[in-house]
């Protein structure tokens, strides 16, 4: 009985392997796009850019998101300190290749709307962090050609390594390594190369909780490893499915703050 259950288990383990190693990397990024988030969140997220002396800086945001069919909305308020608060910015991600996400930034202390777009939106940084203005968005599954590298443990859990490659040329980097744990088709770790194929930034996420049974990144990193400048985000309060008002999502709401 015992030795049938164990050719049972290895059989099953065997399928499992044979499935998770049929799938694509296109097919890999899919599945974590796909991943259930809501329809509406609401965060609070703590910043803290962090020198390459040691010194740092904090900044505190409250960001709402909203579902519209495949597109996403977001607003984001600096809540934290007094010289950047009332900072909004205001993204449309759209789920359509070809069709460029909309983004602005509000400046109270000029009470001036910048849209974010070309290659500004590429290669600028979002607020003196390490995260571009694409990087606080979403990328359209297309917009990369991905290929799966391998399989491997990290941090104890079982990984794809998935390559993602952008076709625009004008990204920032080259290439993207990003290894996804297969238990809950999040991202624990990406390393983005330059254009000369060096590492240039590293992102690390390090808390990962379910809340609400969506899984959540509760803790991330990205540094710089070319400046050694780096910027730490804790998200906090985490709630999914609230009730937020459509009329958030617009530069009148922008403009006009909390």
């Amino acid at each position: 009985m015992k030795k049938a259950l164990f050719i049972l288990a290895a059989c099953m383990m065997a399928t499992f392997g044979a499935n998770a190693q049929n799938l694509t990397g296109r097919e890999i990024i899919q599945k974590v796009k796909d991943r259930p988030d809501g329809d509406t969140r609401y965060g609070e997220m703590e910043l803290t850019l962090i020198k390459k002396n040691g010194s740092s800086r904090q900044r505190k945001v409250s960001s709402w998101a909203m579902d519209e069919d495949k597109d996403t909305k977001k607003m984001m308020f600096f809540t934290y300190p007094g010289d950047v608060k009332g900072t909004g910015f205001l993204t449309w991600d759209y789920d359509q290749i070809g069709k460029e996400d909309a983004k602005w930034l509000y400046l109270p202390a000029m009470k001036k709307t910048r849209r974010i777009s070309g290659s500004s939106s590429k290669t600028d940084y979002f607020m003196g962090t390490d995260f571009t203005y694409d990087d606080m968005g979403s990328r359209h599954i297309d917009e990369d050609k991905h290929t799966l590298l391998r399989e491997e443990m990290k941090d104890g859990h079982k990984c794809w390594v998935v390559e993602s490659v952008p076709v625009d040329k004008h990204e920032i980097y080259s290439r993207k390594v990003t290894w996804i744990r297969q238990d809950c088709l999040v991202a624990v770790c990406a390393e983005y190369y330059d254009k000369l194929n060096k590492l240039h930034r590293l992102l690390t996420i390090s808390e990962i909780k379910k809340i609400q049974d969506f899984w959540t990144i509760c803790k991330m990193e990205m540094k710089n490893v070319q400046t050694g400048h780096s910027t730490v985000i804790e998200v906090k309060n985490t709630q999914y499915d609230v009730k937020i008002d459509k009329d958030l999502f617009t530069v009148a709401k922008l403009e006009k703050g909390l």
